[in-house]
């Protein structure tokens, strides 16, 4: 099983900063956040287990924001010594599909499209924290058969 930070590393080290991409704390806690829904639609089990709350700006897995956040609303660097083999095949494609999809949107628009789906609006009506359950479900209905 994978930490939040080894998957934002992976999606970090996919920017290519020449050609005007850039990850910030909030796109980065977006990605993150599909990545986890996706795989749990998918596979059936979390692929990190640190929890995800619904805050202001949309889902967010406070260890990970902690660790960013001295970046502040700016870019955070691109990783020169992420190692690949760490990850396997199937976990590959599966982050590498989220950013093709995902990681072309800004962060706002990430998180203006998580203010939409169920697993943060239930959260927000709730405790706070974005269920597995209905993250599980929720993105269930987005696969394409």
């Amino acid at each position: 099983m994978l930490t939040p930070m080894q998957i934002a590393r992976y999606f970090l080290a996919l920017t290519d900063e020449d050609a005007g991409d850039s990850i910030t704390n909030m796109k980065i806690q977006k990605l993150v956040y599909y990545a986890q829904g996706f795989h749990l639609a998918i596979y059936d089990k979390p692929l990190f287990l640190e929890p995800i709350e619904a805050w202001t700006h949309g889902p967010v897995i406070p260890i990970l924001y902690h660790a960013f956040k001295q970046h502040g609303p700016e870019s955070i660097p691109t990783p020169t010594d992420l190692d690949f083999s760490d990850y396997d095949d199937q976990i590959k494609d599966l982050l590498n599909e989220v950013y093709k999809v995902y990681g072309q949107f800004s962060a706002w628009k990430l998180r203006n499209m998580t203010h939409e789906e169920m697993p943060w609006v239930n959260a927000t009506q709730g405790d706070g924290t974005i269920s597995i359950d209905d993250l599980r479900e929720y993105f269930k209905t987005l696969l394409v058969a």
